[in-house]
């Protein structure tokens, strides 16, 4: 039996992720791990747009001025929500990049691992968790 053959072939789970050891970090079976959730990620935020598109063309005119005021406050919200979709499916699109070009998992200020269980929650994380909360102080400092 060639357990590698099968090994290499099948996509992992995020359990075989986790307990992957750490010598296994960013190995290809983990990459095409985060490449598929990326991608799924991508695939639905592209959905989420056409579907406001569809959303907004759908929704006719309406007489009465206060069914037409919340009509346009759901726009506004909707318009709002996929700004930030817009913004997000960009930071997806750098990840699946960074996987191409090997630097994915990386943290992009200190080189060192970004760690598995952030890039579950986050797998768009450029920083470490420490490099983050650094960042993040300096920017309260500073008034950012």
């Amino acid at each position: 039996m060639n357990a590698t053959t099968t090994t290499h072939t099948t996509p992992m789970t995020e359990e075989e992720i986790l307990a992957a050891p750490e010598s296994d970090y960013m190995s290809p079976r983990q990459l095409g791990f985060f490449r598929q959730l990326l991608l799924e990620e991508k695939d639905q935020l592209l959905n989420n747009a056409q579907q406001t598109t569809t959303n907004l063309q759908d929704n006719e005119s309406t007489p009465d001025p206060s069914d037409r005021a919340s009509v346009e406050e759901e726009h506004t919200l909707e318009l709002r929500v996929r700004d930030r979709e817009r913004k997000l499916l960009k930071k997806v699109e750098e990840a699946i990049a960074r996987i191409e070009s090997g630097d994915y998992g990386w943290c992009e200020e200190t080189g060192e691992p970004i760690g598995i269980a952030r890039l579950l929650a986050r797998p768009t994380a450029t920083l470490s968790l420490e490099a983050q909360e650094r960042r993040e102080k300096l920017k309260k400092m500073h008034g950012g």
